[in-house]
């Protein structure tokens, strides 16, 4: 895909993986639409975007949301190239002492909503002819770690999803690749009592920019090759 000009949705896109995509997928030369809970922040990083950019503020677990979301990048930019479907939560914790009330909310983040947009932005592109749906899964996704299970379970449905869709689109012009970080230097362990850095002694974690790197690496590539799966982790990461 020649990236200049082209449109991407991205969630989660206030800080963390989302954020440093934004700014990759800017320097590229993308016309982007970003959502996130958090408006004062997308709008800080719109403005420091060197790229045509609007940006949507709601709830990821909205039902109306991921129609918005395609109807604005046709509406402003014309057309949607590329969905990072990439909002999320990570809640752990062993059976007897996790909430269960945030489990089933990340059950809504991390499943329903990735869900509900991925088929939206799946129907929009193969009705076009093309396009590029990135779902971001987990290295979790593929193994589950002690009191992990909660949320490795959606991404395990993340990765299923995706597989599905990647075989759907087969022919139709659209790609469909699950995103499975490592450790990453986000937010998403800020309220664990000790950060998995720290447990798995990694001294360098990914960087949110080096996610982006690798996004724009796939979808830069021809239209012959898909890249199903792309596992970014750090080196220091054993599991």
């Amino acid at each position: 895909m020649e990236l200049k000009g082209k449109v991407a949705v991205i969630t989660g896109a206030s800080s963390g993986i989302g954020e440093g995509t934004a700014r990759e997928l800017a320097d590229a030369g993308m016309k982007l639409v970003l959502t996130s809970r958090r408006k004062q922040l997308l709008d800080k990083i719109a403005a420091q975007l060197d790229t045509e950019t609007t940006t949507i503020a709601g709830d990821i677990t909205d039902e109306s949301l991921p129609q918005k979301l395609i109807d604005t990048a046709v509406d402003k930019f014309g057309s949607c190239d590329v969905v990072f479907n990439n909002a999320g939560v990570m809640i752990v914790g062993s059976a007897e002492d996790i909430d269960l009330e945030a489990v089933c909310r990340m059950v809504r983040i991390n499943v329903e909503a990735v869900y509900r947009l991925a088929i939206v932005a799946m129907r929009h592109m193969v009705s076009k002819g093309g396009g590029y749906l990135i779902n971001t899964s987990s290295i979790l996704g593929t193994k589950v770690r002690q009191t992990t299970g909660a949320y490795a379970g959606t991404k395990y449905a993340v990765e299923a999803l995706t597989e599905d869709l990647r075989m759907q689109a087969a022919g139709t012009g659209v790609r469909v690749c699950a995103l499975e970080p490592g450790l990453v230097e986000t937010h998403l362990q800020d309220h664990f009592p000790v950060h998995p850095k720290d447990m798995l002694n990694i001294k360098a974690l990914v960087q949110p920019a080096d996610i982006g790197r690798a996004i724009r690496f796939m979808l830069e590539q021809p239209d012959h090759v898909a890249i199903p799966r792309i596992l970014v982790m750090p080196t220091d990461q054993g599991m």
